[in-house]
C-alpha cells in the first residue's frame, strides 16, 4: 500500500515468559540474522563510550541485514528522562543515541528491532511514539495448553516414567511462568541423578564388603533411571511462582491504560457529500516520498 512498515515492536510482560525465545523464533522463521544485546551492556564508565557502543551495534546490524536486533532489558537504558539515576547522565545519552539510530534506520535495510522489558511503565514516552516502538505486545503467563507444551519440550530428551501425568502437572501449575516450569523439571531430573549416584555408591560399598571388584560382576546393569512421579512430587514441594498476582494486575492495568490513552474517543466518519479533488487520488503525497536512509 505504499507505506513504510513498522521498524520496531516492544515485548512486555512478566519475566520468564519467553520474550527472548519469541524474538529468536521470529528471526529463524524469516531466515534473518539475530543479534541480541542487553541494555546494561551498552553502559560504560567512559564518557561517550556508551554512545559509541550503540553506534557500533546498529552499524553491525545494518552490515548483516536482513537482521533482527533484540534489545533486552530495555528499561535499564530507556527510563523516563525526568530525573537523575546516579549514572552521570549516561542512560540519557544512550537513550538519545538509540532514538537517533532508530529514526535514521531505513526500511530498505531490512532491519527489524525488537525490545523487551519487564517494566513498561518506566519506559521513556519518546520510545513509544509512532515510528519507533509504536507496537506494544503483551507476553502473558502461559495458559494450560502452553504449560503442557513447555513441559513436553523441556523433558523431550529425558527418560520420564510413563505414569507421569503431564496434563495434571500443567493443570496444577497455574500462574507459573515458563522459567518456573523449567526449574521444576530440572529439580526433578537432579533428584533422579542424585538417586542414581547414591545407588552406585551403595553398590560399591556392598561389593567391598563382599570382597568383590567391579570386574568380578557380570554384565553391567543399566543404571539410567527414569524421572518418576515421586521425583516430580518432591520437586513441586520447592516450586514457587516468580510472578505474583499483584504483578499480573499491574501489567493488566498498564495494558488497559495504554489502550485508553491511544483511543481516539470519537467515531469519525467521512461525509457522503465529500468528493475527491483532482485526478490524483493520492493527494499529491506520492511526490518526493523516497525513504532516505540517514546512515546510507
Amino acid at each position: 500500500f505504499g507505506m513504510t512498515p513498522t521498524r520496531a515492536v516492544l515485548f512486555y510482560g512478566p519475566p520468564g515468559c519467553g520474550k527472548t525465545l519469541l524474538a529468536e523464533a521470529i528471526a529463524n522463521e524469516y531466515q534473518m540474522n539475530f543479534i541480541r544485546i542487553s541494555g546494561p551492556e551498552l553502559l560504560t564508565m567512559w564518557f561517550s563510550g556508551s554512545e559509541a557502543k550503540v553506534r557500533d551495534t546498529f552499524g553491525k546490524t545494518r552490515q548483516v541485514a536482513p537482521c533482527v536486533l533484540f534489545l533486552d532489558d530495555l528499561d535499564s537504558i530507556a527510563k523516563s528522562r525526568n530525573g537523575s539515576f546516579g549514572d552521570g547522565g549516561a542512560a540519557d545519552r544512550v537513550t538519545n543515541q538509540i532514538l537517533t539510530e532508530i529514526d535514521g534506520m531505513s526500511a530498505k535495510k531490512n532491519v527489524f528491532i525488537i525490545g523487551a522489558t519487564n517494566r513498561p511503565d518506566i519506559i521513556d514516552s519518546a520510545f513509544l511514539r509512532p515510528g519507533r516502538f509504536d507496537h506494544l505486545i503483551y507476553i502473558p503467563l502461559p495458559d494450560e495448553k502452553s504449560r503442557l507444551d513447555i513441559l513436553k519440550i523441556t523433558l523431550r530428551k529425558s527418560p520420564v516414567a510413563k505414569d507421569v501425568d503431564m496434563q495434571h502437572l500443567s493443570t496444577i501449575t497455574n500462574g507459573f511462568s515458563g522459567a518456573d516450569l523449567t526449574e521444576i523439571c530440572h529439580r526433578a531430573c537432579k533428584l533422579a541423578i542424585r538417586e542414581l549416584i547414591e545407588k552406585e555408591i551403595n553398590e560399591g560399598k556392598e561389593q567391598q564388603r563382599n570382597g568383590q571388584t567391579a570386574t568380578d560382576s557380570n554384565e553391567p546393569e543399566d543404571l539410567v533411571p527414569e524421572i518418576r512421579r515421586d521425583h516430580f512430587e518432591e520437586a513441586l514441594k520447592f516450586a514457587r511462582r516468580s510472578v505474583s498476582d499483584n504483578d499480573i494486575r499491574k501489567y493488566e492495568k498498564f495494558t488497559q491504560t495504554l489502550q485508553q490513552s491511544r483511543y481516539f474517543g470519537t467515531q469519525f466518519r467521512f461525509s457522503d457529500q465529500q468528493t475527491l479533488q483532482g485526478t490524483d487520488k493520492s493527494g499529491g503525497y506520492r511526490e518526493n516520498c523516497d525513504d532516505d536512509d540517514l546512515y546510507n
